[in-house]
């Protein structure tokens, strides 16, 4: 298998969740990293995850075609990891993932950059209901228009110590009277650990043989939203209702409570995140995955033990509550 021999990438939003551990794999392989972020001096920690002067972060919009273009100076690979997860004034699902892929796949091709990994999301398409998979798929688009050898990453959702999905809930779980089921929690899910997404970017990078290929990334098992829910009170040791809510009343709640963006705090949901939840978010039949990129999936029930166990009253010293009986109570 033929490999591109390391040198300087630049990961465009390496500050987030997946960001750092896709850095550190990088990192691991002698590649010599540029990371590319808006606020670099909140970037700073991310130093240290490689050797001395491996690791740089500098400033970057990506909605800037010169930003893009100063931050490929000289790389042989880029990254983009930007994604919005909400809309928020000055920062729009089209400019950030539409306009930005398409300026960072421009900057790569002028600058002879060989290869270019984009990071997508399972769900993303050109006529999703929802705006955030619509501008992703068409982010995609954007990409291979302009640079059809560019690889697409699709994962499920991502799971792992401080991520966005398992402790809003676990934490949801400590003060919520209930957990909302929205559209019944049939929606199904194939949670990949950040772990593996990182590695995947970093084979994704390396690879010759990747070129122009799409792997929808998800672990090793198909949850239920519900299953999802109630495993996390389980680990936690909460016993709480499990509501029902019909999808209308939560895109009519998700559209209120994204109202909180307009002065800066971050919506608890979505209007966007409850259309997402009317398909289901797994690897399609026959797609490419972890396992061609030479990858064995880890499961949940390996890694979320290891960070949920802070929102069990005694933390660390609780006993085991997943041993116990289901603490989901189901109305009825």
């Amino acid at each position: 298998m033929s490999e591109f021999s390391p040198g300087l990438v630049t990961v465009f939003g390496g500050s987030g969740f997946v960001g750092t551990q896709a850095v550190r794999a990088l990192a691991r392989r002698g590649w010599r990293v540029r990371v590319a972020v808006r606020k670099p001096h909140l970037a700073q920690d991310l130093r240290i995850l490689g050797d001395v002067g491996q690791i740089q972060p500098v400033r970057c919009d990506i909605t800037r075609p010169a930003d893009v273009a100063a931050a490929l100076k000289g790389a042989d690979a880029a990254v983009n990891l930007v994604g919005l997860l909400y809309e928020a004034p000055g920062r729009g699902f089209d400019a950030a993932h539409i306009q930005g892929t398409r300026n960072i796949a421009e900057a790569c091709m002028a600058a002879g950059v060989a290869r270019f990994v984009h990071v997508s999301a399972i769900g993303a398409d050109v006529n999703s209901e929802a705006d955030y998979g619509r501008s992703k798929g068409e982010a995609e688009a954007a990409a291979r228009a302009v640079k059809p050898d560019t690889v697409v990453l699709r994962p499920s959702i991502v799971f792992g110590t401080g991520d966005g999905f398992l402790n809003r809930f676990a934490a949801m779980a400590g003060t919520a009277p209930a957990l909302p089921l929205i559209g019944g929690g049939r929606t199904k899910f194939q949670p990949v650990w950040v772990g593996d997404v990182a590695e995947a970017i970093a084979r994704s990078v390396t690879r010759i043989d990747a070129a122009g290929r799409t792997f929808e990334l998800g672990g090793p098992e198909v949850w239920s939203f519900k299953d999802i829910l109630k495993y996390i009170l389980r680990e936690t040791g909460k016993m709480r209702l499990l509501a029902p809510l019909p999808v209308f009343v939560a895109a009519t709640m998700g559209r209120v409570m994204q109202l909180s963006s307009l002065v800066g705090i971050p919506p608890v949901l979505t209007r966007d995140q409850v259309l997402m939840l009317k398909v289901d978010n797994v690897v399609a039949p026959g797609a490419e995955g972890l396992a061609d990129l030479g990858i064995e999936a880890t499961g949940l029930e390996a890694i979320a033990p290891s960070y949920l166990w802070r929102y069990r009253r005694g933390g660390q010293f609780a006993r085991n509550p997943a041993a116990q009986k289901d603490e989901a109570v189901e109305p009825g």
